[in-house]
Order: C-alpha cells, then structure tokens, then sequence
C-alpha cells in the first residue's frame, strides 16, 4: 500500500468544497466587523476624552467628530474586506512571470522631518486569469518563500471567499500553504496545523 505521502499531488483539489472552509470565512468575516467595532469606540471615546480634557489643543465638538471620522474609517475598511471576501469569485490561471526588484522606503523617524531609507528585495508573481487575461500581482519583501514555491507556467486556481491560491501540480513539493490561513505545511499533513483546515492535496 502506497503511503499517503508518497502519492502524486497533481489536480486542483476536492477538498475545497469541506465544510471547515466556508467556517472560517464566516469566523474571519464575523472578527473583522468586531474588531472595527472595538476600534471605532476606541477612537471616538479617546478622541472625546482628549476634547473635553483640552489635550493637544482639542476641543469638543470638533475633537468627537476626529473621532467619528476615524472609527467610520475603521468601520468601512473592515466591510469593504467582507464584502470582497463575499463577492470574489473562483477562477484559473497561469504563473505568467516571476520578478526580483531592489527597492527602498522612506520612511520617519517619528522625529520632526527626520526620515530614514530602508533598502528591500520585492518578490513578485504575476498571474494571468485564462479567460479574461487580466493579471494579479502578488508580492513579498525580503521573503522568496512563496516566489520560489511558483514557476512559470505553473497551472494555479484562485479560490473565491478564502481568496487564495491553489497550484495544480504539487506532486514535486515537500511543502504546502494553507489555502484559508496561508500557514506553511508539509506536504505530508493533512490539516493545517494552525488553524485546521485541510490541506489542498
């Protein structure tokens, strides 16, 4: 008998349609709107605290508004990643090319006008949708693990609501990402480690 990890990987997987995927995207959805909320009351509490007590030169009304203004901001970032989780749809492509690119930021050091550049290595896939050719980047910064788990030409699924992606042919690989919580595997488990669900093999 042919042990599980010895078996060829190769064709997107079944395991997609397990009932603990479409779990997960309703957790995810149902933390992403409480944790907005907390922050939001965060922000309009501390900002009225600041206005009545006169802190940075604050005064209330104007102070609560700042605060309102934000905690909406946080409010609407959060709906707009539920609402792209709920809306995306599933659908194939190819690794159309793969780049490296030295880059910088510029960034403050908190400290009146002083600024700092920070040099970094930009990873990036470029994949390609077969039916309507548009083209999604993904990137990393100083981090090639997933730029070098892709090749060109690799055959790929995108998956709608955990809004990741899945290779087709894995049967060379010795590890795997999680398609909800994007944690790395052995292509030998099952499950994802963290956050338990299954391994698309």
């Amino acid at each position: 008998m042919q042990n599980r990890s010895d078996q060829r990987n190769d064709g997107f997987s079944q395991r997609i349609n397990d009932p603990a995927f479409a779990k997960y995207v309703k957790n995810a959805n149902r933390w992403s709107g409480m944790f907005s909320l907390i922050l939001a009351v965060i922000a309009i509490v501390g900002f009225t605290i600041a206005g009545e007590t006169g802190a940075d030169g604050m005064e209330n009304p104007q102070a609560f508004y700042i605060g309102l203004g934000i905690g909406g901001m946080f409010v609407l970032i959060a709906l707009v990643q539920i609402v792209g989780r709920n809306r995306s749809k599933t659908w194939d492509g190819q690794v159309a090319n793969k780049t490296i690119t030295k880059k910088e930021h510029r960034k403050s050091t908190g400290s009146g006008d002083d600024y700092y550049t920070r040099h970094y290595t930009e990873y990036a896939l470029i994949v390609r949708e077969d039916k309507t050719g548009k083209t999604h980047r993904l990137t990393a910064e100083d981090d090639d693990t997933v730029f070098n788990y892709y090749q060109i030409g690799d055959r790929v699924r995108f998956h709608a609501g955990i809004r990741s992606y899945e290779k087709f042919d894995k049967s060379n690989d010795k590890i795997i990402f999680c398609a909800a919580c994007g944690t790395l595997c052995e292509i030998s488990d099952d499950q994802c480690f963290r956050c338990g669900c299954p391994l698309l093999k």
